[in-house]
């Protein structure tokens, strides 16, 4: 069963690393899961919360950034340790398969950092203003949805782990949200 999965897990790699290649997503990609990329939209939340927001304002960025760093450190200092899975870029066998489009880095590759941090912003930004702007739920998606694609598309990680990180954030994303209502009800 699980050597199943990891095929498929393989094979699906493999089908978006090489099999979409093409001219466009080599530049693109590459740039969706830069985080310098990525500063003015960042800058933009930070602005838009506190002109608009105010003190809560400062309360959603303050969660934003725990969002962040939860999801940063339990991936990467919990998670990936303990599961050491190696990145596909730095497999020994897939390498000589795959298009290297970035440096590979050291660490491991489940979950994907990138998809738990992202998709836990997102999650919880979608939770705090949908009611007050619904497009922010298919932006919001999107979104963590490219950067995690891009993880894979550039060589740095598998399908799964960009799953199990969206999973995580999302959950994530969720717990924060609930822990930012009851706060902002004492602002």
């Amino acid at each position: 069963m699980i050597e199943t999965l990891l095929q498929f897990d393989h094979d699906l790699f493999l089908r978006i690393n090489r099999g979409l290649s093409n001219g466009f997503f080599d530049w693109l990609m590459p740039l969706m899961r830069n985080r310098f990329f990525w500063s003015p939209l960042y800058l933009f939340i930070i602005i838009f919360c506190i002109k608009e927001y105010k003190k809560k304002g400062f309360l959603i960025i303050g969660m934003i950034l725990l969002t962040f760093a939860i999801g940063d450190a339990f991936s990467s200092r919990c998670i990936k340790p303990f599961v050491a899975r190696p990145r596909p870029c730095n497999d020994i066998v897939l390498s000589t398969e795959l298009i290297h489009r970035v440096p590979c880095g050291s660490g491991y590759s489940f979950p994907s950092a990138h998809a738990t941090n992202h998709f836990g912003i997102a999650v919880f930004l979608i939770l705090i203003f949908y009611d007050r702007w619904k497009p922010i739920l298919p932006i919001g998606l999107a979104w963590a949805f490219i950067i995690s694609f891009a993880q894979i598309y550039v060589g740095v990680h598998y399908p799964i782990d960009t799953l199990a990180g969206a999973v995580l954030g999302t959950l994530l994303g969720l717990l924060t949200s609930t822990i930012y209502k009851k706060l902002q009800n004492r602002i």
